[in-house]
């Protein structure tokens, strides 16, 4: 059945123009942007069925409020939030609704995470294709976002993995959408960001592995030019590849670094593959040396957290990488080489008082030396230096608001303090204009500062009225919305 052909309510009545009324008050909780950068107070409800999901937009529509779609609640920015509004909680949708070993394809519910999926699958010899860095990542999160790994210029996206989905309308028909059933709803809800519908089911295609560990290759880079290089020289050599930029780094050295190059083991390479691919080896450990807790990790960082501590960091992490781990080959389990957001628990905490943007955008392979040296030299010149720089090489695809390019990525930790905020918007404003003179696209997952003018001029005006038409057919009253949506694309609330 074809999009046009699924039963749509008519004439809706506009929420706009029904009374609000009061909610459970006992509902009212204050949910938080992951960077920390923004918090709102909405009513949150965690329904565990598909009715469940249904009864919560019946009542939306009863009190005059909109929905706000959140999974593990991972976004760094205001992509999960609406204030004064239902926030739909899915993470107790989290079961596995089927697994065939044989295949390696998996059908979960929206609030399965990564680490869901891998614990339920590593012992058949299978792994998720694309992971993020953090396993503690939903599936209808994932795919909402688009998730991308270290390995996109192979693979692409987690959306190129998923077979076949239902997306739950917010007219209440559910639409069962695959690249060839459904495909223009498939290739927009897929990186769209939640506004189309709930993924209530998801299929996977899993990866076949055969051992638990990846060859590790460590090396140091001097600067963009040589990152760039490397990278471009090692693409048919590995399957993942990640760079670290020290962003303090200045001059000749501007965007030197430390790159991480993986591959799988083939058969017979893993003279105990039934021990490494056991869920108790893949498991990251819960000390640091074998003694002290990571539970207490983000307070010994947080003298570090400052320009200072965080200059003396960077230059710690290439030197000791330049001098000892560089050209080392080391074996590695894929939950240690993939998560490395969850080696220290509550990292994020080490930035408070203050909180975090992660400012992440993609650019074309022929300008990307130029712009992100640009970028780092900008922020120099501010005084707001990123403690953090992670490098990526992207591939294009095919989905509708996608942030890939042929090119590559660079996500930048920035911290943000209530007397810096200001300033820091106003850096993220210079940093758009030489993303957008260098044809370069940005992240809905990562984004805290973007506008309406330069979500259109990277996207285009043809494909946000796609996706507009799109918003129109599946959710007439514009029931589904988020603090993101409203600051972006306001046009499709008119």
């Amino acid at each position: 059945m074809s999009l046009s052909e699924t039963p749509l309510s008519s004439q809706p009545l506009c929420l706009e123009d029904r009374p609000i009324k009061p909610l459970p008050s006992d509902r009212l909780e204050r949910i938080e942007a992951w960077g920390m950068n923004t918090s709102v107070l909405a009513y949150v409800f965690r329904p565990s069925t598909l009715e469940g999901v249904r009864e919560v937009f019946a009542l939306a529509r009863q009190h005059g409020r909109k929905v706000c779609l959140r999974g593990m609640g991972r976004s760094y920015g205001d992509a999960a939030l609406l204030a004064e509004n239902i926030c739909l909680d899915l993470t107790r949708m989290n079961r596995i609704l089927d697994w065939n070993p044989h295949t390696g394809r998996i059908t979960v519910e929206p609030g399965a995470t990564i680490g869901d999926i891998w614990r339920y699958a590593i012992e058949d010899g299978w792994w998720p294709p694309v992971v993020s860095g953090t396993m503690y990542v939903s599936l209808g999160g994932g795919a909402a976002m688009n998730i991308h790994g270290k390995n996109n210029w192979k693979v692409g996206p987690i959306g190129e993995h998923i077979l076949e989905f239902d997306l739950l309308l917010p007219t209440g028909e559910i639409v069962t959408c695959s690249p060839e059933r459904n495909s223009e709803l498939f290739y927009a809800a897929i990186g769209g960001f939640g506004m189309l519908g709930c993924f209530t089911r998801l299929t996977l295609q899993l990866k076949r592995v055969y051992s638990g560990l990846l060859e590790v290759d460590a090396f140091s880079t001097q600067n963009f030019e040589d990152i760039v290089e490397q990278f471009e020289r090692r693409m048919d050599s590995y399957d993942y590849l990640v760079g670290w930029i020290d962003c303090f780094a200045t001059g000749r050295q501007l965007g030197r670094g430390l790159v991480h190059a993986a591959r799988y083991l083939a058969p017979g390479e893993d003279p105990v593959p039934a021990q490494t691919l056991r869920v108790e080896y893949q498991e990251l450990p819960d000390t640091l040396m074998g003694f002290i807790p990571k539970s207490i990790m983000w307070r010994l960082m947080r003298p570090f957290a400052n320009n200072l501590g965080m200059r003396f960091v960077n230059w710690a992490k290439f030197t000791a990488g330049n001098t000892i781990g560089n050209h080392k080959r080391v074996r590695q389990s894929h939950a240690a080489f993939a998560f490395l957001l969850d080696y220290v628990p509550n990292w994020k905490w080490a930035y408070k008082p203050g909180c975090l943007i992660q400012y992440q955008s993609f650019i074309p392979a022929e300008q990307a030396e130029r712009c992100f040296s640009a970028q780092l030299t900008l922020c120099q010149q501010t005084g707001i230096v990123p403690w953090l720089g992670v490098f990526k090489r992207h591939r294009r695809d095919r989905f509708l608001m996608t942030h890939s390019v042929d090119g590559y990525s660079l996500a930048l930790d920035i911290p943000v303090y209530p007397h810096t905020r200001e300033r820091v918007w106003a850096l993220a404003k210079q940093l758009n204009r030489l993303v957008l003179e260098a044809g370069g696209r940005f992240y809905f997952a990562k984004d805290s500062t973007l506008d309406p003018h330069t979500a259109r001029a990277y996207l285009g005006e043809e494909t946000i009225a796609r996706f507009a038409k799109l918003k129109k057919e599946c959710d007439p009253e514009g029931l589904l919305q988020s603090a993101l949506s409203q600051r972006l694309f306001p046009t499709l609330y008119e």
